[in-house]
């Protein structure tokens, strides 16, 4: 997935313009601030692959600093927290890494995410665990990511017990050409399935991306959505945003 980050970074001209003229995002200047029930301060860590990395500045440690969230879901949602919630003293960071599956988030858990104290944490982590054994890099299963997923949440209570988690769905743009083998259709969908099984046995939010995209679908063609069927274009970060909204809201 690193090459992908030349992708991200080539689009980040156009990043601005797509959040001005998106008829979604609607300025907090003419909007009332949204009424939270949200704590007063509030610190929120999206984490995963090259999804969330989006050709983020990993030198830049800085929270809400725009440029440096990288140009993709992550993002997209931070600015529309810190847009629809201006009296929450909020704080967002991006730690996600290009390439990680289960197994390397836990190998960096400490320092990027139990030592940032959040008090909700988004993961999307799967396609990977899935992609590298397909391509014969990795020799993971969905077992192995389901319990690699299942130890770092029990990880994660034990030293943040208040934690509150939102799971996105690992998910494949149908039509992509990354995703064209029908072994994609007919393997994926068992991590798909691995993540519901968690987020409901855990209790997390739930943000349902191959719902979203698979019903996306039936507005534009693959390639509006994601260039390769795994990674999201602008407009696909956009749904992303939209969605994990969504499942914020159900938090609080």
């Amino acid at each position: 997935m690193q090459h992908n980050r030349r992708a991200f970074v080539r689009n980040a001209a156009l990043l601005p313009a797509a959040l001005a003229a998106g008829t979604a995002f609607t300025p907090t200047s003419t909007a009332p601030a949204r009424v939270a029930k949200v704590p007063d301060t509030l610190t929120v860590l999206f984490q995963g692959d090259s999804i969330t990395d989006a050709g983020r500045d990993r030198e830049s440690t800085a929270a809400n600093d725009y440029g440096k969230m990288g140009l993709g879901y992550a993002m997209l949602t931070s600015a529309m927290l810190l847009g629809e919630y201006p009296r929450v003293d909020l704080t967002a960071y991006n730690r996600g890494i290009s390439g990680n599956k289960v197994y390397q988030l836990d190998e960096r858990w400490e320092a990027d995410a139990l030592e940032l104290q959040p008090d909700v944490i988004s993961i999307l982590i799967g396609v990977n665990d899935y992609w590298h054994m397909f391509n014969g890099n990795y020799d993971g299963t969905v077992d192995i990511y389901a319990t690699d997923l299942r130890k770092l949440l029990d990880r994660t209570r034990e030293a943040l017990p208040d934690v509150k988690f939102i799971l996105m769905e690992p998910f494949m743009v149908m039509g992509g050409k990354a995703v064209s083998d029908p072994r994609w259709a007919n393997e994926f969908p068992a991590y798909l399935a691995a993540a519901k099984q968690i987020s409901d046995d855990y209790g997390t939010a739930w943000v349902p991306l191959q719902q979203v995209f698979d019903e996306a679908l039936d507005n534009a063609p693959a390639e509006h959505w994601s260039g390769d069927g795994v990674h999201p274009s602008l407009a696909g970060s956009y749904l992303m945003a939209g969605a994990w909204m969504k499942a914020f809201d159900k938090l609080y």
